[in-house]
């Protein structure tokens, strides 16, 4: 199956009335857990390097370049796509690099401001064959997230998808980043009324402090592409400890890198199937 792009992934989500399951590489062992996790539950999903995971490498080249290997050799559809990033810059390289889809954040910006950059950013990528992603309303971290204010309105969704030309849109309905145990409660009705508003598939961040049942029933009212980090991460995280806790002279990094590759890639199995309604 290999390296598809975006697109392809999100148009069978759409057609099927599913999601796509789109998880962050944080690392190399992450990308081969994500793509291992893909083969056994036996469904596509989106590799999604954040403008955070670029931060920590130094470039989005290297990290883009193993991600992209890693993909090619996978026996699931994966694709490449750049996560939350603020900076146009940094928008242009993953174009630059093929990435086959970019989510460009402006959510914090002025709306006029937003669209305005929005804007750019599509016609960029359209140039380039790229699917763009988008963001309005808050979906930062757990303190307010909750709160009815920050949550996206479905007339400015469609206004602010029809001015900027945008191919997919991430809301505000409950959720929240780095949320370590599931307790988001996803707001279904505004799930429903955003799908009835806006063309173009909808997106939930912060998954991972989202209940399971949410999730789904979150696709049933029209979401159409769900990023999981933080769960992943926790599982990658507790087995790394837990080696390390065990034989505390070890010094191979690769035994337990080799660990939290292994809980990494049970945890997005079970991620993946949930989000493709395997379960």
């Amino acid at each position: 199956m290999s390296l598809v792009s975006t697109r392809e992934l999100l148009d069978h989500a759409v057609a099927q009335g599913t999601a796509v399951p789109a998880l962050n590489v944080i690392h190399l062992e992450s990308a081969e857990a994500i793509a291992a996790a893909a083969e056994r539950a036996g469904h596509g999903a989106v590799l999604q390097i954040s403008q955070n995971c670029v931060k920590y490498h130094g470039a989005l080249a290297s990290i883009a370049a193993a991600a992209r290997a890693v993909a090619r050799t996978c026996g699931a559809p994966l694709s490449l796509h750049l996560d939350h990033a603020e900076d146009v810059d940094l928008v242009h390289q993953a174009l630059d690099l093929g990435f086959s889809s970019v989510m460009y954040d402006g959510a914090a910006l002025p709306y006029a401001q937003n669209v305005a950059t929005t804007a750019q950013v599509v016609r960029a990528a359209g140039a380039a064959g790229a699917l763009v992603e988008a963001e309005l309303g808050e979906v930062g971290g757990k303190d307010g997230a909750h709160a009815p204010g920050v949550r996206t309105d479905p007339d400015e969704a469609g206004r602010f998808v029809a001015e900027t030309g945008v191919d997919a849109l991430a809301v505000a309905v409950g959720s929240s980043h780095a949320m370590t145990s599931k307790t988001a409660s996803i707001d279904t009705a505004l799930v429903a009324a955003l799908a009835e508003a806006v063309p173009v598939p909808l997106v939930l961040h912060g998954s991972s402090g989202v209940p399971d049942a949410d999730i789904t029933a979150a696709i049933g009212a029209g979401m159409r592409k769900i990023n999981v980090s933080t769960q992943l991460v926790r599982a990658f995280t507790g087995a790394v400890r837990g080696c390390l806790d065990a034989d505390p002279a070890l010094v191979d990094s690769r035994a337990y890198l080799g660990a939290g590759r292994v809980a990494m890639t049970t945890e997005a199995a079970a991620v993946i199937a949930l989000i493709a309604g395997r379960v």
